[in-house]
């Protein structure tokens, strides 16, 4: 049965609309503390945009969602931030800073205007890029990184952000298949050590089953499954969501037919 006691995420009937295109319809759900939750569906689903909503990036046409009880629209900027951070599958950079300075950004949130950072910053930067395995790239140059090492910046750099809500959007996405592990590791061991409230949106059904507590699954804009996540992939649901077929095996592997 879905645990959602210590609610830390809450979506009350919330619509999302283009001018006149609905990309969301009456969506409710509540996400318990310290769970991992993957967000799926086929493309054109919604994913993308329900954790935009979530992280006040956009707001709903109706409906709200609350942060730890309250509106997150009712936050300010450097307060949300100190509540949530997200991790986008593109992270490209107009500039081209070091893995560290990467990382600093993070402490923005605790900054004033024109601030510089100060030793607490670069203490808690070391520990979160020492946390994922990073601090040897301390100064490489973002751009000169792989993609799973430029992931687990980007990771590191929402550590150190000090967020008990973490919202992922694809991070695995062009990754091979070792550095996908790497990072799916990397967010259950966070998950785990931090008590932190993770919410991933995932292509891969194996790596979905495999990870989360609890799976959100989307069609056509609309909520159709939220519960534990072998409730929600299952050889009778998956064709209902994905109109293909499948076959769960061995480790919990989603084999599509």
């Amino acid at each position: 049965m879905l645990n959602t006691d210590n609610t830390v995420i809450k979506a009350e009937n919330i619509t999302y609309k283009v001018k006149d295109k609905t990309i969301l319809s009456d969506i409710s759900f509540a996400v318990g503390k310290g769970t991992l939750t993957s967000i799926v569906g086929m493309n054109g689903s919604g994913k993308t945009t329900l954790l935009k909503l979530i992280g006040g990036i956009i707001k709903p046409v109706s409906g709200y969602v609350s942060i730890n009880n309250k509106n997150v629209n009712a936050y300010k900027v450097k307060e949300l931030a100190q509540n949530v951070s997200m991790v986008f599958q593109s992270n490209e950079t107009d500039f081209d800073f070091s893995a560290l300075q990467i990382v600093l950004m993070g402490r923005m949130p605790y900054q004033k205007l024109l601030d510089r950072d100060k030793a607490e910053d670069f203490a808690v930067c070391e520990q979160a890029m020492k946390e994922t395995n990073t601090w040897q790239l301390k100064d490489r140059l973002i751009n000169s990184l792989s993609g799973g090492e430029r992931q687990r910046v980007f990771i590191a750099r929402s550590l150190a952000q000090q967020t008990n809500i973490m919202l992922l959007d694809e991070p695995v996405a062009n990754l091979d298949l070792k550095h996908q592990i790497e990072i799916m590791n990397l967010l259950k061991q966070i998950q785990k050590q931090s008590n932190a409230t993770i919410l991933i949106v995932l292509h891969d059904l194996s790596l979905a089953l495999k990870y989360s507590d609890n799976v959100l699954a989307l069609k056509n804009g609309r909520l159709h499954f939220f519960d534990c996540a072998g409730k929600v992939l299952n050889e009778e649901n998956i064709p209902s969501l994905f109109e293909i077929n499948a076959k769960i095996v061995a480790n919990n592997n989603v084999i599509i037919q």
